[in-house]
């Protein structure tokens, strides 16, 4: 099955090159990029795939491709999705699935009517803590789960995509779109529907368009609380999951390894076995229950299984490995967050 990856920035190249290639059933044929550099990178990472400036350039040289992979700034997802299900292909696209919610439910009807596939790409269901967590959660030995409280942080002090520097909020900037986009999506998948209760964004750069931290509550239908927490401008990090239950508590620092071993080049068959090797990942774990403690084993993620997953619904044998209505119902969210709560931007010195 042929594909047709547009975008060879980070996404492109780091995920969606890599996990496409590794897919006995996919074929990596063309990727779309206009960038001199990236396409000399493209060239070098993905020799047998044709390399081309534009979506239509990439269809006359594989005019048997059936899947498109949208790995381009947000802003520009809607647009080329509809494009692809324009010329018969099925489509993926990366997180955040679209800007606008409306935008999101056109492209799922377009989709519906040409009787293609519109899958998002939220990758993160498949890291290994959110495994774990989705694990003890379901096998009970948490209790009632009362608070979800759950953090991606780093310290990035610098912007290095020009895009992300420059784009605001109507072009799907800051980190409520970036990685609340997987917060979010997380969090419906582990605790069912939610309303944003509460939320605080801020702006700590000088340079840039759209805030770079947020804390999010969310109140699900369910009786659980999340809280959602992402930053870029954090030295010390908070426990990637900390879940609170009525007979049990559990606590996961550290984060999935998987982007990291891709990005440093390692194939995704594998990453599971560099986790085992070099993360100490077992280690990152501990359930508390009747004022005792215990280690818990966080195994490796599995980011191959979302194209596997793929490659099963267009063949009719299995659902979508993400649904586009859960992505819609993520942008739903975020745009009720930014319509309650301002960004605020911050004073005093631009971070060191």
């Amino acid at each position: 099955m042929k594909a047709v990856l547009v975008g060879f920035g980070h996404a492109g190249r780091v995920f969606h090159a890599p996990l496409i290639a590794h897919d006995p059933d996919l074929e990596l044929a063309a990727v779309v990029v206009r960038s001199p550099d990236r396409q000399r990178a493209a060239r070098s990472d993905c020799p047998s795939a044709v390399v081309v400036a534009t979506l239509e350039e990439a269809l006359q040289a594989v005019p048997d491709a059936e899947l498109a992979v949208i790995a381009t700034p947000p802003a520009t997802h809607a647009a080329l999705a509809a494009a692809a299900l324009g010329r018969g292909l099925h489509v993926v696209v990366e997180k955040p699935f679209v800007v606008h919610a409306e935008d999101g439910e056109w492209l799922i009807e377009a989709a519906r009517a040409a009787r293609r596939l519109l899958v998002p790409f939220h990758n993160r269901r498949w890291d290994g803590d959110f495994l774990t967590v989705q694990a003890l959660v379901v096998s009970g030995a948490l209790g009632r789960v009362r608070i979800v409280e759950s953090a991606m942080e780093s310290w990035k002090p610098s912007i290095t995509k020009p895009w992300k520097r420059d784009a605001g909020t109507d072009d799907g900037g800051g980190v409520l779109y970036d990685l609340g986009s997987h917060l979010i999506d997380q969090a419906l998948v582990l605790s069912g529907p939610a309303v944003p209760v509460a939320a605080e964004l801020r702006l700590d750069r000088d340079d840039a368009a759209a805030e770079d931290s947020l804390f999010l509550v969310l109140e699900h239908d369910g009786g659980v609380t999340s809280h959602l927490r992402a930053g870029t401008l954090v030295p010390l990090a908070r426990p990637r999951f900390h879940v609170t239950g009525t007979i049990g508590g559990l606590t996961i620092t550290g984060t999935d390894p998987q982007e990291e071993l891709l990005a440093a080049g390692v194939l995704p068959e594998d990453t599971a076995a560099a986790h085992e090797v070099g993360s100490g990942e077992g280690e990152r774990g501990l359930l508390g229950r009747a004022g005792t403690t215990e280690p818990v084993r966080v195994g490796p993620g599995t980011y191959p299984s979302f194209y596997a997953g793929v490659v099963a619904a267009i063949r009719g044998i299995g659902p979508p490995p993400v649904a586009a209505e859960d992505a819609v119902a993520v942008v739903r969210i975020i745009e009720q967050v930014h319509a309650s709560f301002p960004v605020r931007r911050a004073t005093g010195h631009p971070p060191d």
